[in-house]
C-alpha cells in the first residue's frame, strides 16, 4: 500500500490554510479524513505499520497526542499544519510538529 494517495479535499483545505483562510477550512473526523481517500481500517493500520484496532480507536478518541494525529494524517498522505488564531490577529501556524532534528523550535521561552 502506497503512502502517497490522491487526496483532492487534503490538498485543498491546505491550500486555504496557506493564503491564511482559516475559515474557508473544512472540518472533518478522522473517520471521515480517511473515508475521503477512500481506505479502510485495514489498509491504513498497514501503511501506519499498526493494527486495524488501533486504527479504530484512534478515530473514536476525543483526546490524543498531536503525534498520533500527525502519523494518521501522513499516513492517509497528507500534512498536519496547527495553527492558532486569535481575535484581531492573523492565524499564526505552529511549527512544533516535525521531527526534532529538523523543526525550528527551540527549547527556550518564547519573547514576550
Amino acid at each position: 500500500m502506497s503512502k502517497k494517495r490522491d487526496n483532492t479535499a487534503i490538498a485543498k483545505a491546505s491550500e486555504n490554510s496557506a493564503k491564511g483562510d482559516v475559515f474557508a477550512m473544512q472540518r472533518a473526523t478522522l473517520k471521515q479524513l480517511r473515508k475521503m481517500v477512500r481506505l479502510t481500517q485495514a489498509d491504513l493500520s498497514e501503511t501506519m505499520g499498526v493494527g486495524q484496532d488501533t486504527v479504530s480507536r484512534l478515530e473514536k478518541r476525543h483526546d490524543m497526542l498531536l503525534s498520533s494525529i500527525s502519523h494518521y494524517v501522513e499516513s492517509l498522505g497528507g500534512k498536519l499544519e496547527l495553527t492558532a488564531i486569535f481575535p484581531g490577529r492573523s492565524a499564526i501556524f505552529i511549527d512544533c510538529l516535525e521531527d526534532e532534528s529538523t523543526s525550528s523550535c527551540k527549547k527556550t521561552r518564547p519573547p514576550d
